[in-house]
C-alpha cells in the first residue's frame, strides 16, 4: 500500500483521458505534454477498443510515463492492468468489488474508487483503498453515467469524513480547481481540459499554479 501523503501529492492533479477529446492528436503526445505541465497522475479510460488494443494502449501509455515516474491507472480493467503492468485501477460502484481488485492485484498496486454520495463514502471508509474520488462534483458532458451532482458542499462533507485522499471530478477547470480545492480535495481529475486544449502542457501548469492559489 502507498502510504496516505505520498497518494495525496499522486493525484494532485490527474488527468483521465479520452481519446476522441484529444482532437485526433496523438494520446500519448497529450499525455506527455500534460506531464510535463504537472500531471502527476494518469487514468487510461477506454470504453471502445477491443482487450487487445486496450492492453497495447496501455504498454505503450506505462512506456511514456515511465521516464516521468508518473503512475498508470487503469479505468475498471483489472484485467488490462495486470497484462499491461500498470501501478493499479480506478473502478466505481458498479465495477468489480474492491476485495477481488485487491485480491487480484496484490497490494502493491493504486486502487481508487468512485464515490458519488455520503453513503458512498462512509462504506469505502470500511475498505484499504488508496484513495477516493468524488463524482461528480459538478455536471459534465464528458461523462453522464453518474449521479446528481454533489456541489461543493457534497463534496466538502464527503472530505470531512472520508480516511481516504480525495479527488474531486467532473467540471474540473481552472473556474473551479480552487474552490474545490478548498472544499477539502487533495486534488482534482480533470478530462476535457488537459485532452482538448490547445496546448495541454501549459493548460496542466495553469491548473497546478490554480490551485496553489
Amino acid at each position: 500500500m502507498y502510504d496516505k501523503q505520498t497518494v495525496r501529492e499522486l493525484i494532485r492533479l490527474y488527468l483521465v483521458t479520452d481519446r476522441p477529446l484529444a482532437l485526433g492528436r496523438d494520446l500519448e503526445w497529450v499525455v506527455s505534454e500534460a506531464v510535463k505541465g504537472g500531471v502527476t497522475l494518469v487514468q487510461l479510460r477506454e470504453k471502445d477498443l477491443s482487450t487487445k488494443a486496450f492492453v497495447e494502449l496501455a504498454r505503450r501509455l506505462k512506456a511514456t510515463l515511465e521516464p516521468y515516474g508518473v503512475p498508470l491507472l487503469i479505468n475498471d480493467r483489472v484485467d488490462v492492468a495486470l497484462a499491461s503492468g500498470a501501478d493499479g485501477v480506478h473502478i466505481g460502484q458498479s465495477d468489480m468489488e474492491y476485495a477481488d481488485a485487491r485480491r487480484l492485484l496484490g497490494p502493491d498496486k493504486l486502487i481508487g474508487l468512485s464515490v458519488e454520495s455520503i453513503d458512498d463514502a462512509v462504506r469505502a471508509n470500511s475498505l484499504d483503498l488508496d484513495y477516493i474520488a468524488a463524482s461528480p462534483v459538478y455536471l459534465t458532458s464528458t461523462k453522464t453515467d453518474t449521479a446528481a451532482a454533489l456541489g461543493l458542499e457534497g463534496l466538502g462533507r464527503i472530505a470531512s469524513i472520508s480516511r481516504h485522499p480525495v479527488v474531486g471530478i467532473g467540471g474540473m477547470n481552472l473556474t473551479t480547481a480552487a474552490d474545490v480545492v478548498a472544499a477539502g480535495a487533495d486534488g482534482i481529475a480533470v478530462v476535457s481540459g488537459i485532452m482538448s486544449a490547445d496546448d495541454p502542457c501549459k493548460a496542466s501548469a495553469r491548473l497546478i499554479d490554480v490551485m496553489r492559489g
